[in-house]
């Protein structure tokens, strides 16, 4: 059985959070034997806090993105140390008060935000971190304002393409999606409709949208147009597999970290849910296996990995923490 050996130190939350913090970094550093999602999620324990408490702010990357692998992992069985997700915790219950948050007003999408903190908040809610399910309507009524007349979120518009931390409009808009549905508010039926009409319509031309829109139909059984829209995303996720087992942005490609970890969270919803005969399973099992293989070779030593920016090769704290959550859930997801 995968041991679950999250370091976690009793009562540590009765300790000042920054020498709780301090702490952490000592007993983490000090345990060495670890699987690559107990690597990746000490890192992510010691990163998570560490931005509001430096910054005096709450980022997209580091209390969206990488709080929503910690919330991941905790509803799976891991013992996650409450002082590295209390105060993302409080943050995200209060969506109302999200405009209030102290930053670079350059470097703000509030836009993006408001899709990021709602996916974080609805991990936590299904991690149990937060009992009370108001906070869903608040953020979904936020993030309503911000859909475009097309149907889409438009995140990073001036790219198709769309980055760990800019997520790219089909990426933005099934996360979009999806908290509105788990809200379930009648008086976003309409914009939920029209989201949906927009992943359906939208063209599978990268890792990305192909990975975003298999999500948005993994589970179609009873709708044929939804049901092409899933085979060719899988189709183009299938023909696209690089022969070290990653994904790139794009089908000649090299592999990229993020573009893999989004391929192997879609196709790990696809295998759970899907009808497919036994063939096509094991295929899907031979790909999932050959893509955690590439993930975990690229795992830095801290457990984290290179950020995936867009061009490669640059250098990003905000892309470097969104990759890591990603490529976290990914492992967290087909484990």
């Amino acid at each position: 059985m995968f041991l679950r050996r999250i370091v976690h130190i009793r009562k540590i939350e009765l300790l000042p959070p920054a020498v709780a913090a301090a702490f952490l970094v000592v007993a983490i550093a000090a345990d060495t034997d670890l699987h690559p999602e107990e690597k990746a999620l000490n890192f992510l324990i010691r990163e998570v806090p560490a931005w509001r408490r430096e910054n005096g702010c709450f980022s997209c990357h580091n209390n969206g993105d990488a709080a929503r692998a910690l919330y991941v992992a905790s509803r799976k069985g891991f013992i996650i140390p409450a002082v590295a997700l209390a105060e993302t915790t409080a943050w995200l219950k209060n969506p109302d008060r999200w405009d209030d948050n102290k930053g670079d007003p350059a470097s703000s999408d509030k836009q993006l935000a408001d899709v990021q903190f709602g996916a974080a908040l609805l991990a936590a809610v299904e991690s149990a971190h937060i009992s009370d399910r108001n906070p869903l309507a608040q953020a979904a009524r936020r993030i309503v304002a911000g859909q475009s007349s097309d149907g889409s979120w438009p995140i990073d518009a001036g790219s198709g393409l769309g980055s760990p931390a800019t997520y790219g409009a089909a990426l933005a808009t099934q996360f979009a999606l999806r908290t509105l549905r788990s809200a379930d508010l009648a008086e976003t039926r309409q914009s939920e409709r029209r989201a949906e009409r927009f992943l359906l319509e939208a063209p599978v031309n990268n890792t990305p949208s192909a990975s975003a829109l298999l999500l948005a139909f993994s589970s179609a059984t009873d709708d044929a147009d939804k049901k092409r829209k899933r085979d060719e995303c899988l189709e183009y996720l299938i023909s696209s597999q690089t022969s070290d087992g990653g994904w790139g942005p794009y089908r000649a490609s090299p592999p990229e970290a993020f573009d893999t970890a989004l391929a192997l969270v879609a196709l790990s919803f696809i295998e759970k849910t899907s009808d497919m005969d036994i063939e096509k399973r094991v295929d899907m099992e031979r790909m999932i296996r050959r893509g955690r293989q590439y993930l975990i070779a690229q795992q830095r030593a801290d457990g984290s990995w290179i950020e995936t920016t867009r061009p490669s090769g640059g250098e990003s704290y905000a892309q470097r923490l969104s990759t890591t959550g990603w490529a976290t859930i990914a492992l967290l997801e087909t484990k």
